[in-house]
This record gives C-alpha cells, structure tokens and sequence, in this order.
C-alpha cells in the first residue's frame, strides 16, 4: 500500500462523505429524532477511518509492513537529511478554528456557539481517551528513537479530529470547507514523518482515531442533550477545555 493511495482515499471520502446526513442532529440548537424509516448506514463514514486504525495496528506486528515503515522514513528523513520544523504543533487546530471564524463572518454551520463547543471538546476527549492509553499499552519506539510513545500520532489525531469536526459542521454549505480542512491535517501527518517524529502506520492510524472520535461525538450527543432535556434539571451550559494535551468537558447543571 503507497502513502499516496491512502492520501486519495481520505480526500475521496472528505469529498463524498460530505453529501451524506450521518447524525441525527440537525438545525442549529434543536434536537431532532432520528427517523425510524431511514437508519442506513452509510459505509464510507466509517469503512476508511476503521481501516486506517486496523492497518496501523496490523503494522505492529507485520514484517512486510514493518519494513514499508522504513522504507518511508528512508525516503524522507535518510536519504533527504533536512532540519526539522515545528509547524506541525501549531496548524493541526486550523480547521476548527475555522468553524469559529466562519460563523463570525456570517457563514452559517450546523450548529450554535455552545452545540458546537460541545461536539468539538466532546471528539477530543474521545480521541484522548483512545491515544493515551494505546501509547502506553503498544510502547511503539519513535522514528527518532526519542521515547516509546510512537503509536499513533496524536498531533494526526487532532488534526484529523478538527477537519472532520469542519466537514461535519459545513457539509451542508460545500464540500470544499471538508477539503480544506482535510488538507490541513494531511499536511500535519505528513510534517510528523518530515520530522522523524512517526511511522507512517501511526499517522494512518492517527486519522482514523481522529475521523471516528467526531463520528462518536455526533451520535452521542442529541442522546446526551435530551437525557438533560427529560431530566427536567434545566439547561446546561457545558465548557470544553483543553490543557497540557488534556482535554475535558466541565458541565453546569442549572436546576430549576
């Protein structure tokens, strides 16, 4: 399998997947039910991000994959010696900072200030809950052999999670707000193997993290906003934060 194939097959499904309705909530507060006459399961949502986690871990262990991961880093880090660059720390967030800064030029998402808060700090508490103990459990040797803590990239994850959370929120607009963000993050996974920081199989396996943690994040909510609804314990205000690489979501409850 060639770095470039797996680059075409996240921007097919950037653009493909952009004209599909995967999430039951819809407008840009409420909460609407999920059709009981239309629960198909569009594949492509799900098929490329699962197999880009599965080649990761299947490269583990693979020999012929394991050798492909050199070869890669042959390819860019030996044989091109070059300096490193710390790029990579900084754009991975662009694309959901885009959502922010689309919707206070007038362009309109999916979802309000605080819906979208939510979803966004909510996919990065999935993604963190998934990264950090597989990095500890796989041990997997950096590239640069700087520590064990190769498998998979986070800095991919964050950017795979704030394009698909771009892609979801303005799929509705164009597809292209999709693209771009996806080129974001596949410019980021790329920039960790400019910097000897991962294996190509981490990044892989990185973007499926992210993609899928947005998909959980979408499903999960409306669930979890009319638990709050029916509970009768009023509105909530839920903020996320983010800290030394430590996501989380602090909830306030406003009892009636």
């Amino acid at each position: 399998m060639r770095p470039g194939l797996i680059v075409a097959l996240l921007f097919s499904f950037a653009v493909t997947a952009t004209a599909q309705d995967t999430t039951s909530v819809t407008g840009n507060s409420a909460v609407t039910p999920v059709n009981k006459n239309n629960r198909s399961i569009k594949p492509v949502t799900y098929i490329i991000p699962s197999a880009l986690i599965a080649y990761g871990f299947i490269a583990l262990e693979s020999k012929p994959l394991i050798q492909f991961n050199q070869h890669i880093k042959e390819s860019i880090w030996n044989n091109n010696p070059h300096q490193t660059t710390k790029i990579d720390d900084y754009i991975w967030a662009a694309p959901a900072l885009s959502v922010y800064a689309l919707n206070l030029a007038g362009v309109k998402g999916k979802h309000h200030f605080i819906d979208r808060s939510f979803l966004l700090g909510l996919s990065y508490t999935i993604a963190g809950a998934v990264v950090a103990p597989v990095k500890k459990f796989t041990k997997e040797l950096r590239p640069d052999a700087s520590n064990r803590f190769s498998f998979p990239s986070g800095h991919t994850t964050q950017a795979f999670v704030a394009a698909e959370f771009l892609r979801m929120e303005y799929k509705d607009v164009s597809p292209w707000y999709g693209v771009a963000g996806y080129a974001v993050a596949l410019t980021t996974g790329y920039l960790r193997l400019y910097n000897n920081k991962h294996w190509f199989s981490d990044v892989a396996a990185g973007a499926g993290v992210g993609i899928l943690s947005v998909q959980a994040a979408y499903w999960i909510y409306p669930k979890l906003k009319q638990k709050l609804i029916k509970s009768g314990k009023g509105p909530a205000t839920i903020i996320p934060y983010y800290q030394d690489r430590q996501a989380g979501l602090l909830c306030i409850v406003h009892v009636k």
